[in-house]
Parts: structure tokens; sequence; C-alpha cells
């Protein structure tokens, strides 16, 4: 049996893996797809202490091989449960059950869809959510992001170095980004913002080919000529798994100040959790808390 298993290697879950070998515990980490969470997507970061600009990919690589640094095991496994045992915990994945006194859920979100017509349709076709990722595909060419927050203003900032220009499409008269990249994106000659506006429909025939949009004041409605659009619009947690925590509306896990739910031996860390600011430095710190928490359980349990 293992005393703790950490689900997910994001910032939280490398973190958690650093703080929790330093502490001696035999532990090893789950993760379905690859190491480095949403962030490693990112393409500049510039609010990590310490870094004054980094990629998000070169940090999590930086985070991977510190905990590997300590004997860090890393298992390629869906989480499809856990279930409480009282003094033990049953971890349920595709490639069997794993037996542990302690779980710590740091399984980060993944982005909110606009769910309007044509976004399925032509998903890998001109729609994208990962400006990093797909960006250089529009090379030269007129792309929509969608959003107000830290995401879209920085992705859109991004796509200024391959396309031809960006409209950034937000439902408010303000955006909601720090203000040093606010300023950035106001001043940016590539980027037009269409205020108090939502998009409606994604259109085109193969690939998109137009974004229509709507003004939620006045009701004015056109079609921008695009051949691309990238959605920034929010979060939903990778908690679908997890049926015995308590969880808000929206799917974030209800944790206390020592992160932990409202299982004995559960414990989250990072974007999955219901928390005020999402950013690495905070799964940072949740996860560390969250081990602390978790080693003071395993060693209650002896």
């Amino acid at each position: 049996m293992k005393d703790l298993i950490i689900v997910g290697a994001g910032p939280a879950g490398f973190t958690a893996a650093i703080y929790g070998l330093r502490a001696k515990l035999d532990l090893f980490m789950l993760e379905k797809t690859g190491p480095g969470g949403q962030i490693a997507l990112s393409d500049v970061i510039e609010n990590y202490p310490g870094y004054s600009s980094i990629s998000g990919l070169e940090l999590m690589q930086k985070f991977e091989e510190h905990a590997k640094k300590f004997g860090l095991e890393i298992q390629s496994s869906e989480v499809t449960g856990v279930e409480d045992r009282g003094d033990y915990k049953l971890v349920k994945t595709t490639s069997g059950d794993i037996e542990t006194k302690a779980v710590i859920i740091c399984s980060g979100a993944k982005p909110r869809k606009l769910d309007v017509p044509g976004e399925k349709e032509f998903t890998g076709r001109g729609v994208s959510y990962c400006a990093t990722c797909d960006g250089f595909f529009f090379k030269g060419k007129d792309v929509v992001t969608v959003g107000g927050g830290d995401t879209a203003v920085k992705e859109s900032l991004f796509l200024t170095k391959m396309v031809n220009k960006v409209f950034l499409v937000h439902r408010r008269d303000a955006l909601r980004a720090e203000k040093i990249i606010q300023e950035k994106a106001l001043t940016s000659p590539k980027i037009n913002i269409q205020w108090d506006a939502v998009v409606t429909e994604i259109k085109g025939n193969t690939k998109v080919e137009g974004v229509a949009i709507k003004n939620v004041k006045t009701g004015a409605e056109e079609v921008l000529p695009v051949q691309g659009i990238f959605i920034f619009v929010g979060i939903v947690p990778n908690t679908g798994f997890l049926n015995l925590v308590d969880k808000d509306e929206a799917g974030f896990v209800k944790v206390n100040k020592k992160m932990e739910t409202n299982i004995p031996g559960i414990f989250a860390a990072g974007d999955c959790r219901d928390t005020p600011l999402r950013q690495v430095v905070t799964a940072v710190g949740d996860a560390a808390i969250a081990v602390t928490s978790a080693e003071t359980y395993i060693e209650r349990l002896k």
C-alpha cells in the first residue's frame, strides 16, 4: 500500500511530489495525458517569481526535473474514481486499482466551450483553445479571440506575432486582465477589440470562414471575415471522476485552509479546487499545504 497518490502532473502535482518525496513518503503520480498540465501550453509566463520571462513548457520541465531528482515515478493512467475504505483509499484507474493511505487531487481544469453552432463542427479546422499550439497555422490570416481575462489577452498578444489581425471579442466594456497586459493589447495595432459583443455562430463550409457576433447592448449583428477563432472563456475542472467529495456548482472541489476535503485522507490543490485565483504560484502554495496536511494525516494512522 502506498502512503500517497498524487493525481495530476501540473504545477500542483509536481510540487506535491517534491514535498512528499523529501518527507520520505512512499508515493507516485498518476497522469492521463502528459506532464505539465494546461500551463505547459502558455507561450510566456512573466509573473512566476524568479523568472522574468519563461515559457510554460520550460517551467514545467524544470518542475518535472526537480521532482525526478528525488525519484518521482509517474504512471500513465486515467483515474476513474476514488473510494473511501476507512483507513485507506482505493484509487480506481484504467490500469487497475491502487490502495493508498491518502490522495491529493491535482487534476487541474480544461477550457470551457462556447456551445455555439459551428464550434464542435470546426474544432481542429479553425476552432482552437490554444494559441501556442495552433497559432502558427494562421500566419498572415485574420482571427477572432474570445474572452477578457489574462489568458484571452495574453494569447491575443501572442497571436499578433504571426497573424494579420486579431478581433478580440469581449462581452463587457472593460477587460479583466492584468493592467500591464491590458495596456499592451489596447495599444497594439493588430488587435481590434469588439466591446459588448458575444459570438453567436461560427460559419464555414469545410473550415472556419467567418464568426458571427452580436452586440449585447444594441442588438447589432455582423459577421467577421476570419479564418480562425481562439476561445478563452474560462475553465471547467477535471473532477468528474470524484463522487465522494463536496464540490461547488461548477464542479470545483471544496477544501478548507489545510486543503482537506470533507473526506479524511483526500486533499485537493491547484486549479481543480474552489479558489479565487488560479495561477502557477497559487497551485504551488496549495500543494505545499496539502502535502503537509497529508503527512500529518498519515502519521495519525500509525
